[in-house]
């Protein structure tokens, strides 16, 4: 089949190398011409395991190709939109001027048949409006909402836990429901879950899960709360809890909560479009998710504050940038917030990540960084850890960490490491939601 990927940032790069790679003749197309060149040449812009190898079989197969030119859509079977939805500048609710934009420049390229199918997290209502605007071309909208984890996007791509289709009523509906399990034979073959619903429905899906794992970290961070108030421990009590089969485990970390480019814009634009829709007290709950989750980034710099007595003109590493590990994203990344506010505080304040320097670098340059985990720590008063790459929750050892720093404090943002294993050798370690 035939495909053009309208919008190749985060979303559309990866979702166009994986479809190349299950055998579809894809063109990705972005206004952006730096990024085209980067992909063109099997360059991935930004760091995802496992995408620049399926980016240069896809290109060396010939079925990967990509442009600036969107008249290149022209004779695709379907169309996906990949462009962000960020957060508007002067409000909660999400910016769809570029989602807009990409449909004005497909519209001239569609041909009767043609399935456009959005990828792009809107508000609900979006699509339907949307539907209304391609409809004079012959073309019918589907919504086929991702469901992507960073560092895990290739692999959530080609082998999804579910496939969603928001479709139009009647024969057009079934035709483009069919067209998607044609799109994704691989993952419908395997029995992959395969819904097909009306289009407010799959709007809602991705934005109410993502509602549900903010919900779910918020809680067990204001657990953590009562846990610090209490001397409980807060890692003890999830495992406990964790063990009901109607709660589970997962999502259940306490820590300095959640970031990146999904969750925090993803809650608040429900929250605004709810208000808009006159249902705002449906989910105010979600306001206080999201402050509950920024108060723990106020928790690990007063840990760090209390733990030194001041940090003033004391070096202090921060073991992380990227909001979460296997990935160079530092869009609202807690790790940086906490860099941020122990610089403003007056500490000597050293970052490292193993792949997202250079983009906090542009973000923050007020901030010294250093790609050697080692020399970063080298003469530190305190560690603080706050994204849990392997390189500092498994191969960083306290008695490693000892030889290289000046104080013994380290302060587990993540709750990751061994408490018994650092305090044995002679750390003062403070978690959080832990005695």
């Amino acid at each position: 089949m035939r495909v053009s990927v309208i919008g190749c940032g985060y979303l559309g790069a990866v979702h166009a190398a994986a479809m190349a790679s299950i055998g579809h003749d894809v063109v990705g197309i972005d206004v952006d011409p730096h990024r085209i060149a980067l992909l063109a040449a099997g360059e991935p812009p930004f760091f995802e395991p496992g995408l620049a190898e399926i980016l240069t079989e896809g290109i060396a197969s010939g079925r990967l190709a990509f442009t600036t030119d969107v008249s290149a859509a022209s004779g695709a079977a379907v169309h996906f939109i990949g462009v962000g939805t960020p957060q508007q500048a002067d409000g909660h609710a999400a910016d769809l001027t570029d989602v807009h934009a990409a449909i004005d420049s497909l519209i001239p390229h569609l041909s009767p048949g043609d399935l456009v199918a959005g990828k792009s997290t809107v508000p609900v209502g979006t699509a339907a409006s949307l539907a209304e605007r391609i409809a004079p071309t012959g073309a019918t909208l589907a919504w086929n909402p991702e469901f992507l984890r960073e560092g895990w996007a290739v692999q959530d791509t080609i082998d999804p836990d579910r496939l969603v289709a928001g479709v139009p009523a009647g024969a057009a509906g079934e035709r483009a429901a069919d067209i998607l399990r044609e799109v994704y034979a691989p993952a419908v073959a395997k029995g992959t879950p395969f819904i097909v619903t009306d289009y407010a429905t799959a709007e809602l899906v991705k934005v109410s899960a993502n509602a549900f794992l903010a919900t779910k970290i918020s809680f067990i961070n204001a657990m953590a709360e009562i846990a610090e108030a209490t001397g409980a421990d807060v890692t003890q009590l999830a495992d406990a809890i964790g063990h009901d089969a109607r709660i589970g485990r997962r999502f259940l970390g306490a820590g300095i909560g959640f970031g990146g480019g999904c969750l925090p814009k993803d809650i608040r634009a429900f929250a605004a479009r709810a208000e808009e829709l006159g249902k705002g007290e449906s989910v105010n709950f979600l306001r206080e998710v999201d402050a509950i989750n920024l108060r723990r980034r106020d928790r690990a710099v007063q840990l760090v504050v209390d733990a030194l007595g001041g940090v003033y003109g004391r070096k202090v590493t921060v073991l992380g940038a990227a909001f979460k590990p296997h990935s160079d994203d530092i869009r609202d990344s807690p790790a940086l917030d906490v860099a941020v506010r122990l610089r403003g505080l007056g500490a000597d304040v050293v970052v490292t990540d193993p792949q997202a320097i250079e983009n906090a670098r542009r973000a923050h340059p007020q901030l010294t960084y250093e790609a050697d985990r080692d020399e970063a720590i080298r003469d530190a008063d305190a560690l603080v850890l706050v994204t849990e790459w392997d390189e500092y929750r498994r191969q960083l050892t306290p008695e490693h960490a000892s030889a290289l720093t000046h104080g013994r404090v380290v302060v587990d943002g993540r709750n990751g490491l061994d408490a018994a294993a650092w305090r044995a050798a002679g750390w003062s370690y403070y978690g959080m939601g832990r005695p």
